[in-house]
């Protein structure tokens, strides 16, 4: 197994070392806003029914364009579409947070949300679309376009703890709406910043057929559509668990140890994702998903019996390793199947099913917490992670990428590039 240090420094090449910190930067405002908005609302409206209709818009903004901005950054390229669309976010909430504060209605409100949610610029799949692209150009080999998916995963996982904790921070010092004013500012400023990095031009947008029409219309592989399903069901995980560790925090009377709880586990999730950029290309897919889906069942059973603390933070942080895995792997399947003139369009339809699957079952599993207690919510996260594994089972994973990798050695890679050149002067 290649050191993970010697295996980042490959990826690190291709992508230069800005473009991951520039990134990185740029995706947190989307961990941001719901959770800001939420608190937001809730501060200024007193109405916690209120505050969820609002995240929940801001979230369904999301999930429903999502593939559109990523089939518009196919067609068009990265450039315009992120600029596009960080300009609106950066508007759009910013005029959030005016209105909460002036106290307009929960409709015009949610309005907003909408809006936020429609044009969040979706840094984290046009990211690993990007860095998946430079591999590619590049001619490297299934180790190294692995790694890029780690590291995109590890960028996602660490974003959505600090995200929401700066969120939580900013909040109890001042106020919800400096922690959402802060997230305009930092997508306007990030977001643009990512859109006009030079790599932007390997993402110039796909070929058009003789009369305009975009080549690579064929019906997506039918794993694609398994992949989407078991992200849905992996949201649900991620939803069932928030409303689980928030009742039984709230039950033993420390309701503020239900970020920090989450917190560990998105700690421990990104560390795994990282160290699973160093796993050599021979444990393929197929087996990498199995082994993710299967170990979430295994690792979320002892949620069903936790009832204190300590424990409760013993299960959560274990389970996170679980998690990582499994994202990458889904997201490294989703680039290998799909056409490339369709691939920001796909990778944004999977990370809009890991969205969609968090707000349903969080809606969901907060009432069996209410009804039964923390285990009816965690109830939900251990069908998800069982149904994630039958899914992982039952469907046909190709055996490695369809045309061949035409991969050059990674060794071949690094010295033709230079490890500190990445994209400079292409």
């Amino acid at each position: 197994m290649a050191s993970p240090v010697s295996t980042y420094r490959h990826v690190l090449a291709l992508t230069g070392p800005l473009l991951p910190l520039v990134s990185f930067l740029a995706r947190l405002p989307v961990a941001m806003s719901q959770f800001g908005s939420v608190l937001l609302v809730a501060r200024t409206s007193g109405s916690l029914a209120a505050a969820g209709i609002v995240g929940g818009c801001l979230s369904a903004g999301q999930v429903v364009c999502g593939p559109v901005l990523g089939r518009l950054a196919d067609r068009h390229g990265q450039r315009h579409v992120v600029l596009a669309a960080a300009a609106v976010n950066a508007v759009a909430t910013t005029a959030l947070v005016a209105g909460a504060l002036a106290g307009l209605a929960t409709v015009p409100l949610a309005a907003l949300g909408a809006v936020t949610g429609a044009s969040v610029p979706l840094i984290g799949p046009l990211a690993r679309t990007r860095s998946v692209a430079l591999a590619h150009r590049a001619g490297a080999g299934e180790g190294v376009v692995g790694a890029v998916h780690s590291l995109e995963g590890t960028l996602d996982e660490v974003s959505f703890v600090f995200g929401p904790a700066l969120v939580g921070l900013a909040a109890l010092a001042l106020h919800p709406a400096v922690a959402l004013g802060g997230a305009a500012a930092l997508v306007a400023a990030f977001g643009a910043a990512y859109a006009l990095h030079p790599t932007a031009a390997v993402t110039a947008g796909g070929p058009r057929r003789a009369g305009g029409r975009r080549a690579g219309v064929a019906r997506q592989p039918r794993v694609v559509h398994a992949v989407r399903g078991s992200l849905a069901l992996q949201g649900a995980m991620f939803g069932a668990c928030q409303a689980g560790i928030a009742s039984l925090t709230a039950a033993l009377g420390v309701p503020g140890q239900a970020g920090l709880v989450y917190a560990a586990m998105g700690v421990v999730s990104a560390a795994v994702g990282l160290a699973l950029g160093a796993l050599p290309a021979r444990y393929g897919l197929r087996l990498r998903w199995r082994t993710a889906t299967g170990a979430a069942l295994v690792l979320s059973v002892p949620l069903l019996f936790t009832q204190t603390l300590w424990p409760l933070y013993a299960v959560v942080t274990v389970l996170g390793a679980a998690y990582a895995p499994h994202l990458i792997t889904a997201f490294a399947l989703t680039e290998r199947v799909v056409e490339p003139a369709r691939l920001a369009e796909s990778m944004a339809f999977a990370a809009s099913s890991l969205v969609a699957g968090q707000a349903v079952a969080l809606a969901v599993s907060g009432r069996l917490a209410e009804a039964y207690g923390p285990s009816g919510a965690f109830a939900v996260a251990v069908g998800a992670a069982a149904l994630c594994l039958v899914i992982a089972l039952a469907t046909r994973v190709p055996a490695e990428r369809p045309g061949g990798t035409g991969a050059r050695p990674v060794r071949e890679i690094a010295a033709v590039q230079g490890l500190s050149g990445g994209y400079a002067g292409r």
